[in-house]
């Protein structure tokens, strides 16, 4: 079956997270993605949390599973000639560099449209491509901070914490392939590519649209989770068990009945103040209180058996190893048992996204640095020639 963008070819200039994120996903529509990495240095992505049984990076085999590798330094004249080569043919050039890095090399968006008025010029950033700060550099935990997130977490009067997965940079690399496949579509109509950009702080405000919004219309901060969320004042949080943590997200009014049966407290059924879904906050701290301490009495499994019993909204506050080993996770295709060419059986994320008639893919292997050089400048119409004289100019 052909997939959603075969066809379709992606120049995939980024490094890290945001931008090899996005082409990642691209691949996993079906796009051929090529892989474009500094000589010698490569994606620095190929240089964070480096696994010794391994040899190579958990983000590097994350971000960018099944991509093409080739190896050139746009910065000379060489590499510049052989990359507006490639741009001839391509669909799409995706980078995450500093705004203006690309411009300055003579690659910007006018640069390459003019070799190619079909191409997608695509641009992650940390702050926007506008404005003062514009060309600041920055990765996910500062995009984190800058947009707000940071401020969020936490207990009132207690210490700020991070979220401890790099969602800044998520949400830039969801938006940048959202931006990519609009311009796609656009491109279809008109006939012409355009420059999409999105940054980490407009992917973070967007994320949180609904605490923005109430800002933006009361002139008050949402304020910190406290275990919960600050504006959502319902039986909704963490609450302890006897021996972890238990997730409820609210408990509706037809569902009311159920969770008195399943904490055992029928008295509660009747309840002046509890037995509405939505409450003021006031009691909303009075129904934490309460919960708390009934939460407290028994496991986490008894009370997933319990809660799931009369269909309760909840989950168990589950670590990485406990998804990896859920059928839930297997059987929907989010993760996948994949056998590696160099490490055997192992299990690997997959994509996220079901489509029924062009089936996403899973990539498996990580190229080496440079890897596909020749190869993709060879179907590109350079001569073995044309590639030595690149080699000995240090293009690649």
């Amino acid at each position: 079956m052909v997939a959603a963008l075969d066809g379709i070819r992606v120049l995939d200039l980024s490094t890290l997270v945001q931008g090899p994120q996005s082409a990642a996903m691209l691949h996993g529509l079906g796009a051929e993605v090529v892989k474009i990495e500094l000589p010698g240095i490569g994606d620095m992505g190929r240089h964070v949390d480096v696994l010794a049984d391994y040899g190579t990076s958990s983000v590097f085999v994350a971000c960018n599973r099944d991509k093409r590798s080739i190896t050139l330094d746009l910065r000379t004249p060489g590499g510049k000639r052989a990359f507006e080569r490639l741009v001839a043919t391509a669909d799409v050039v995706l980078s995450n560099f500093a705004p203006g890095t690309l411009d300055a090399w003579g690659l910007g968006y006018e640069d390459l449209a003019r070799i190619n008025p079909r191409l997608v010029w695509a641009a992650g950033s940390y702050l926007g491509p506008l404005g003062p700060d514009a060309q600041r550099e920055g990765a996910d935990m500062v995009g984190q901070a800058m947009g707000g997130l940071i401020s969020t977490t936490g207990d009132d009067g207690g210490p700020m914490t991070p979220v401890a997965a790099l969602m800044a940079d998520h949400g830039g690399a969801q938006n940048l392939t959202i931006g990519i496949l609009a311009a796609l579509m656009a491109r279809a109509t008109t006939g012409r590519g355009q420059r999409v950009d999105v940054s980490l702080l407009g992917g973070q405000i967007w994320a949180q649209a609904f605490e923005y919004t109430h800002y933006l219309m009361t002139g008050q901060l949402a304020g910190r989770s406290n275990g919960g969320h600050p504006l959502v004042h319902a039986l909704y949080g963490i609450f302890p068990t006897s021996d972890g943590y238990l997730a409820i997200a609210g408990c509706p009014e037809h569902l009311w009945p159920g969770m008195c049966e399943a904490v055992e407290r029928p008295d509660l059924l009747e309840h002046p103040r509890f037995g509405r879904y939505l409450v003021t906050p006031e009691i909303k701290a009075e129904m934490r209180r309460e919960f708390s301490a009934i939460f407290a009495t028994r496991t986490t499994a008894e009370w997933c058996e319990r809660l799931a019993a009369t269909g309760q909204r909840f989950a168990p506050v589950r670590n990485h190893a406990e998804v990896a080993a859920d059928p839930q996770a297997l059987v929907n295709g989010y993760l996948v048992d994949v056998e590696h060419p160099a490490w055997g059986p192992m299990r690997m994320v997959g994509n996220p996204i079901l489509m029924s008639e062009t089936p996403t893919r899973v990539g498996v292997v990580a190229p080496e640095l440079g890897q596909h050089t020749e190869e993709v400048l060879l179907e590109a119409g350079f001569s073995w020639e044309d590639i030595e004289a690149l080699r000995a100019d240090g293009a690649y």
